[in-house]
């Protein structure tokens, strides 16, 4: 699983049909700490993420599994909203 804040949005007019009516989020992957790291993944949300949430992202066959992605072309999925995060 990978820590990640919501930085944006993919609109997509031409897509594979079985990715209508997903919603597609750029984000910026994170360390527990909250420091950004390098690049940027597109995924699809499935927990209604919004703007500048802090998510919780599986990927490769994981994201397949996600809520609504069985049997469709998705690598990333967003599978939760943190609350927080405590580091011991």
């Amino acid at each position: 699983m990978i820590l990640a804040r919501v930085v944006g949005t993919v609109v997509a007019t031409r897509k594979d049909s079985r990715l209508e009516g997903k919603k597609l989020l750029v984000l910026k992957p994170i360390s527990p700490e909250g420091r950004d790291e390098a690049g940027y993944v597109v995924a699809v949300d499935t927990v209604s993420a919004g703007f500048r949430e802090t998510v919780i992202v599986v990927s490769g066959s994981s994201a397949r599994m996600a809520e609504g992605c069985k049997d469709k072309p998705v690598d990333t999925a967003i599978v939760g909203i943190v609350d927080t995060i405590s580091l011991d």
